[in-house]
């Protein structure tokens, strides 16, 4: 785990390990967090081009109150010299495993990540979990060789994740497809389109389970465009993972659990959040690494960071983010930056046809000067 430099942080405050304020949650129960959520505002395939996604502007950023109508192509607008804007530059790997077993019968896995950093024992969702008992084979096709073997349950029954033991790694680049999430339901033509622009190759053990889908609306030309405009901008990398396709099954969220995440923020990084005048994090993601890392001094590891009720943010000052799913721990991510606007600007883009989830639309937010666990 590499320590983060001497920096001009400050560390008063709580420790953010648990990040779980003294104080109560803004929202009572995880009911507080359950939005009407139309079935034709979530988006089924991503805008082209990428930054003619709509871009809902929240009253904080421009300092007059307004809330404004725009897109993306239209962020160099908002921004100025002395900002900052960091990406997460993490690369989806194509996780999602088509297989059958040797006796016939399909089977789905799909990869969340390496056990203790071997590429070939991992942790998996599968399905039909109940009719592959452990050493079960699988394969590409029935009289094809096993490339997979099942193992044992982990996390208990109810969690649903098996250790899997690809007995030959290269079916993933083969055969895998994208882990798309579920509520989307037309087939992906281009798999790139669930990439960023700026996602770095890497082994197949250092990827993510899902895309930082604020990145996906990001082009060369707009990354240009923002450093023409005065801007920065950085890198981190947050290997997404099974808690983006966990709901908050808690009634408070309190009681809720978030799974940890690998995550890596490069020195260079943290020092040009440091002298930046604002810290812009391109999605939630990008907010868990940059806190994680300025709360625990550490610049790489695994978070567990739970970001929820008043938090005392330490680095990030606006946040682009998508409209997320209803009684998720994104959702309250969001509202522990933005404060209570976020339902009123969740209103109006449903109200305005805005398109939700990972190939919808976004907004950007400031951070809320409301009260936190200090003050």
């Amino acid at each position: 785990m590499e320590a983060m430099p001497e920096l001009a942080w400050d560390q008063s405050g709580p420790p953010i390990s648990s990040g779980r304020p003294e104080s109560p949650p803004w929202g009572a129960t995880m009911d507080d967090y359950d939005y009407g959520l139309p079935e034709e505002a979530i988006a089924q395939r991503p805008i082209e081009p990428r930054s003619a996604a709509r871009l809902l502007v929240g009253p904080s950023v421009a300092g007059d109150g307004a809330v404004v109508h725009a897109t993306m192509s239209d962020l160099p607008g908002l921004l100025r010299p002395g900002d900052l804007v960091v990406v997460n530059d993490t690369r989806v790997l194509p996780a999602r495993l088509l297989l059958t077993k040797t006796t016939g019968g399909g089977a789905e896995v799909l990869l969340l990540e390496p056990i203790d950093g071997d590429p070939e024992r991992w942790e998996a969702l599968v399905r039909p979990g109940r009719r592959l008992p452990e050493h079960t084979l699988l394969c590409e096709e029935v009289d094809g060789p096993p490339v997979l073997e099942m193992g044992p349950v982990l996390g208990g029954a109810e969690d649903g994740r098996r250790q899997v033991l690809l007995l030959d790694p290269t079916v993933v680049e083969r055969a895998g497809v994208m882990p798309l999430p579920p509520y989307i339901r037309r087939p992906l033509e281009d798999p790139e389109r669930y990439q960023t622009v700026f996602s770095t190759p890497g082994p197949i053990g250092s990827r993510s389970a899902a895309a930082p889908t604020a990145g996906l609306h990001f082009t060369p030309e707009l990354l240009a465009r923002c450093r023409a405009a005065g801007a920065q901008v950085a890198r981190v990398d947050l290997a997404i993972g099974l808690d983006t396709f966990r709901p908050v099954t808690a009634p408070t969220p309190d009681g809720h659990v978030i799974h940890t995440e690998r995550y890596s923020v490069p020195p260079e990084t943290m020092e040009a959040c440091a002298s930046a005048d604002r810290v812009i994090a391109v999605g939630t993601t990008v907010v868990r690494a940059l806190e994680s890392a300025a709360g625990s001094g550490s610049l790489s590891g695994r978070t567990g960071l739970y970001i929820h009720g008043p938090f005392p943010f330490r680095v990030v000052d606006l946040l682009v983010t998508n409209f997320h799913l209803p009684r998720s721990s994104l959702l309250l991510l969001v509202e522990s930056f933005c404060g209570p606007v976020w339902r009123s600007l969740y209103a109006t883009a449903l109200d305005e046809g805005y398109r939700f989830l990972s190939f919808g639309d976004a907004m950007l937010v400031a951070r809320w000067p409301g009260p936190g666990p200090e003050g």
